[in-house]
């Protein structure tokens, strides 16, 4: 663990709370085009893959194109509302940073608005790249943004972090062959998150420097 050059973060639930943005902008969507709404538990375990398939199953296919230009056009508004960064975020990556590791973002939102919650946080100097599910042929649980983004570093999976919030961010790691740290705060319930096994399981992002500090 000495050997670390690059941490990898998933955004949502791991370092930005941004599920009052997506819960808003999901029931404003379904209000528009005539559907019911949905409780905040049912939208929040659905978070994670994507806004398209965060909507395909509340709908028929042939509502869904329809849905996703009126969830956007809402949640570009929604995320500079009701978006937050998690306690100690800031001052956990200006550390990190700081002590030399290579700080990068992999995630399923798509990339113009994880970029929007990026700067709009003021997370943007602490990474060196985002790269997100629309820019590789597969989103996670699928290792390729993992890997893709290893290759622009030119660090091996021995060397790489990944730190996520749901059982997909676990299977991700994995399968890049990446040790994966996930924290409680997201999608994914504790219970299910041990069921995948990652490499160690933490209650909240401050907790990682300690881990760290123990693996090294």
């Amino acid at each position: 663990m000495k050997d670390i050059k690059l941490i990898i973060f998933d955004l949502d639930g791991t370092l930005v709370d941004a599920y009052p943005a997506i819960i808003s902008s999901f029931n404003y969507t379904l209000k528009k085009l005539g559907f019911p709404p949905r409780d905040a538990l049912t939208i929040r375990r659905a978070v994670g893959w994507g806004d398209q398939n965060l909507l395909k199953p509340f709908m028929a296919k042939k509502d869904l194109l329809k849905a996703l230009i009126v969830y956007r056009r809402h949640h570009k508004t929604a995320l500079l509302r009701s978006s937050r960064i998690f306690p100690f975020v800031k001052a956990l990556l200006a550390k990190l940073k700081a002590k030399g590791y290579k700080l990068a973002v992999a995630s399923n939102r798509p990339t113009k608005f994880s970029l929007i919650l990026i700067r709009h946080l003021g997370l943007a100097k602490y990474f060196s790249f985002c790269l997100c599910a629309d820019k590789v042929k597969h989103g996670k649980p699928h290792p390729d943004i993992l890997k893709a983004i290893m290759r622009k570093f030119k660090v091996e999976p021995k060397d790489t972090i990944y730190v996520g919030d749901m059982t997909i961010d676990a299977l991700a790691g994995r399968r890049a062959k990446v040790k994966t740290i996930i924290v409680t705060t997201g999608s994914s319930t504790r219970q299910e998150i041990i069921k995948v096994r990652p490499f160690r399981i933490i209650r909240r992002i401050a907790d990682l420097p300690g881990l760290l500090r123990v693996l090294s």
